[in-house]
C-alpha cells in the first residue's frame, strides 16, 4: 500500500521526503543524497511498461499501475504533486491502493516566489501558474506518461483536504522550519501507525534526522554532490545544473515574500486565496 507525500511544488515536499528518507531508510538517522531514491515520484513514466500517445492514455493507466506496484503487499512512500481527484474521467488514486498521506502546505505569497527561482519566471509567470486550474506539469522529455495535474494552489490544497477516503496528517512547511523537533516527531507518529508499527519515535534518530536535514545542510551538500529534486535517482551534479542554473535549494526559510514580491501581487494572491489562507492562519 502507498503512503503519499503530497503538496503543491516548492512547498517543502523535498524537505520531508528527505527527512523520511533519513529516518527510516538508514541506521541512525543520517541522511544521505542516495537514500532519497527509497521515496519515488508518481506518476513517472518508469512504472508504465509501454509507451502511452496521449495524457488521457496515462491517467487511465495511474490507478491500475498503483494496483500493481502493491501486488507485493509492500508498504511504500511516493512523492507526488498531483491534484486528488479527477482528470479527464480518471481518478489519481483510490482508497484500494492508498494507505495514508501527508500533506505539506505552504503560503502561497512564499511558494510564488519560491517558484519564479526554481522555472526562472517573473511575477506574472508566477502567478499564473499558481492560480491556473488546468496547471499541469510535465518532464522535460515531453513524456504523456510524466504528466502531473496540479491545478491551482487552493485547488491542489482542497483536494486533499476535502478527502475522507484515507487518513491524512496535514502539515505547514512554517512549522518545519519553527517547530522542527515536534512536528517531524508527529510526522513519525502518524507514518508509525499507519504501518501498524508498535515501537515508539526513535529520539535519537529523530534528532539526527533533523539535523542532517536541516536547509543549510541540504543546501551545502546540493552544491557539491550529485542532486535533482525532480527526479527520483542520482544524476550528475554537472548534467544537472547545466539543466537548471538555480538551486533546488535555494533561500528556503529565508523565502520572505514581505521582501521579495510586490505590494500588488501579494494582495491578488491574498484576493484569489483568501478564504483559504484564512482557514490555515496565513490571513
Amino acid at each position: 500500500m502507498i503512503i503519499w507525500l503530497a503538496s503543491y511544488p516548492k512547498s517543502g515536499n523535498t524537505f520531508v521526503r528527505a527527512f523520511l528518507s533519513a529516518y527510516y531508510f538508514s541506521e541512525n538517522g543520517e541522511f544521505d543524497f542516495s537514500q532519497i531514491s527509497k521515496i519515488d515520484q508518481f506518476p513517472h513514466e518508469k512504472y508504465f511498461k509501454k509507451k502511452v500517445n496521449s495524457i488521457n492514455e496515462a491517467s487511465k493507466q495511474w490507478v491500475p499501475i498503483q494496483k500493481e506496484i502493491n501486488k507485493d503487499r509492500k508498504i511504500r512512500f511516493f512523492k507526488t504533486h498531483s491534484f486528488l481527484g479527477n482528470y479527464q474521467g480518471n481518478q489519481f488514486t483510490s482508497p484500494e491502493t492508498t494507505l495514508g498521506a501527508i500533506y505539506i502546505v505552504r503560503d502561497p505569497r512564499n511558494v510564488l516566489s519560491s517558484l519564479k527561482n526554481h522555472y526562472s519566471f517573473d511575477d506574472n509567470d508566477a502567478l499564473k501558474m499558481i492560480k491556473d486550474k488546468t496547471r499541469s506539469l510535465m518532464s522535460n522529455n515531453g513524456s504523456h506518461a510524466s504528466l502531473t495535474y496540479i491545478s491551482s494552489w487552493a485547488e491542489n490544497y482542497l483536494s486533499w483536504f476535502n478527502n475522507n477516503q484515507f487518513r491524512r496528517l496535514f502539515v505547514k512547511y512554517e512549522d518545519l522550519i519553527s517547530n522542527k523537533y515536534e512536528t517531524f516527531r508527529d510526522i513519525i507518529v502518524f507514518t508509525n501507525t499507519l504501518m501498524n508499527r508498535v515501537e515508539g519515535v526513535n529520539k535519537s534518530k529523530l534528532q539526527k534526522a533533523i539535523e542532517t536535514t536541516n536547509f543549510d545542510v541540504l543546501k551545502k551538500r546540493e552544491m557539491n554532490e550529485a542532486f535533482d529534486g525532480s527526479e527520483s535517482s542520482f544524476k550528475s551534479w554537472r548534467k544537472f545544473h547545466s539543466e537548471n542554473k538555480n538551486l533546488f535549494f535555494n533561500l528556503g526559510p529565508e523565502n520572505n515574500w514581505k521582501k521579495i514580491l510586490n505590494s500588488e501581487i501579494s494582495k491578488e494572491i491574498e484576493i484569489s486565496f483568501e478564504k483559504e489562507m484564512k482557514q490555515l492562519g496565513y490571513l
